[in-house]
């Protein structure tokens, strides 16, 4: 029986030319088997599958091209949108006509969302879960300008940058759309929990650092490397407009784009961008004021700032222009209270004078940063924030103190630039994780924003 098998087998192929179906078939047997059998079985039982390998195929590039384009249109959804001037009457429709509750996390990003002029709200616009704020515009902008600015802005993505979608402008207001940080809450409330004073999430050097360096990297981006010719301003750096997101502790920054778009003015901005060639709205102010001194000062014709007391450089506060040496010096402040976990301004009662004392981060963290090294390092320990539990590298933190300072100084041309500032952090954090190596502590444990 085996012999006939063998027979069987070796039956040469037949001399008749095949036809030209069989003949490719021939032709792709070499490229899938590797090499010609010797055997008509595995031949004959070869042909079937290569009949059934053109439909086969066809379904193949089919499945293939269907993931192929349901991979592009996921790619598609997650590269940022094309900036959107959104019609006032989608605002309205997405805020129930400004009658819908008013985000009461302060919160996530202003310290001011009570007044009318500055408020916000969380809804859906578009299928996206996002915040609007309601800001006063300080100047009359042009359309064209506008989107021009709004075209800049949301061409610049950075991961510590809350993404600016759009915008839209009714009478003297301006409504920014930004996407909403779910899973996170704003530095002030993370390091100034008024419920429970002696916790925080940010119970570590590291978890510390980490908001720095992100900081740094974030603020140098706006200043130094959007790749744009326009030169930004952020103008709103403090605490309540950081978000901390869990579970890494990564840092955002929030109202990138808002002094441009609602007209502030900053450092290098043309008269164009106010509608043409007209005097900006505070500078007219100022000259009306000082060109009619007799008259008495009254709240309608004094000009208002824009900032936050405890994060305003004495530039700021003398001018109220934007600089992005301004921006420096409320990274300093939020720096120091990163590291001391104080509050930038609080009052003190003293009971011999019975009147209440002006405390100040700044005050604190250059008379620290003057008495560092040798004997100032108590002074050092006892203002780093407690919650530490005095865990963490010493050099590091009398670097990081005088870098803070020096980003405090009252010469704003004396202040570095944040390119440096966000290398010079850099390094103190792989410092700051050699340490941690070196001591053992453990850095991947994480802590919730949520309630036990």
């Amino acid at each position: 029986m085996c012999r006939k098998k063998m027979a069987v087998d070796a039956v040469p192929p037949t001399p008749k030319q095949p036809s030209p179906r069989h003949h490719n078939n021939h032709r792709k047997q070499p490229s899938n088997s590797g090499k010609s059998s010797p055997s008509h079985n595995s031949s004959t039982s070869f042909d079937p599958l290569t009949t059934q390998n053109k439909p086969t195929s066809n379904f193949t590039s089919s499945s293939t091209s269907h993931s192929s384009r349901h991979s592009l249109s996921s790619l598609r959804s997650s590269l940022p949108e094309n900036p959107q001037l959104y019609d006032i009457s989608e605002i309205r429709s997405a805020t129930n006509n400004f009658l819908a509750k008013s985000y009461s996390a302060a919160t996530t990003t202003t310290s001011s969302s009570s007044s009318s002029s500055s408020r916000c709200w969380r809804c859906n616009l578009h299928g996206k879960d996002v915040i609007i704020f309601q800001r006063k515009s300080h100047n009359e902008l042009r359309p064209s300008s506008v989107r021009q600015k709004l075209s800049s802005i949301c061409r610049s993505h950075h991961v510590a940058i809350v993404n600016l979608l759009g915008a839209s402008i009714s009478g003297d207001c301006v409504y920014l759309v930004y996407n909403f940080i779910s899973n996170g809450a704003n530095l002030q409330d993370v390091l100034h929990n008024k419920n429970n004073p002696g916790f925080t999430v940010l119970s570590s050097w590291m978890s510390r650092m980490q908001i720095a360096t992100d900081l740094a990297n974030g603020i140098d981006y706006i200043h130094n490397n959007t790749a744009l010719d326009v030169k930004f301003v952020h103008n709103r750096i403090k605490s309540s407009s950081i978000i901390v997101t869990e579970p890494s502790f990564n840092a955002k920054i929030c109202h990138f784009g808002t002094a441009e778009l609602c007209g502030e003015p900053t450092e290098e901005r043309d008269c164009d961008d106010f509608g043409g060639n007209e005097t900006p709205k505070v500078v007219e102010e100022i000259i009306d004021e000082e060109s009619s001194s007799p008259k008495k000062l009254t709240r309608s014709s004094s000009v208002k700032f824009n900032g936050t007391t405890g994060y305003m450089s004495p530039e700021f506060q003398t001018t109220g222009v934007g600089t992005r040496k301004s921006d420096v010096y409320a990274f300093g402040v939020v720096l120091a209270e990163l590291l001391s976990g104080e509050e930038p301004v609080k009052y003190k009662y003293n009971k011999a004078t019975k009147e209440y004392m002006k405390m100040s981060v700044v005050d604190t963290a250059r008379a620290v940063a003057e008495d560092s090294g040798g004997e100032g390092e108590g002074r050092l320990r006892k203002w780093v924030d407690v919650r530490l539990k005095d865990s963490y590298p010493v050099e590091v933190a009398t670097k990081m103190t005088r870098l803070a300072v020096e980003c405090l100084h009252v010469d704003p041309y004396r202040r570095p630039d944040m390119r440096r500032v966000a290398g010079k952090i850099s390094k103190l954090y792989l410092e700051s994780q050699v340490w941690c190596d070196r001591m053992k502590i453990p850095t991947d444990f994480t802590v919730s924003f949520a309630p036990r």
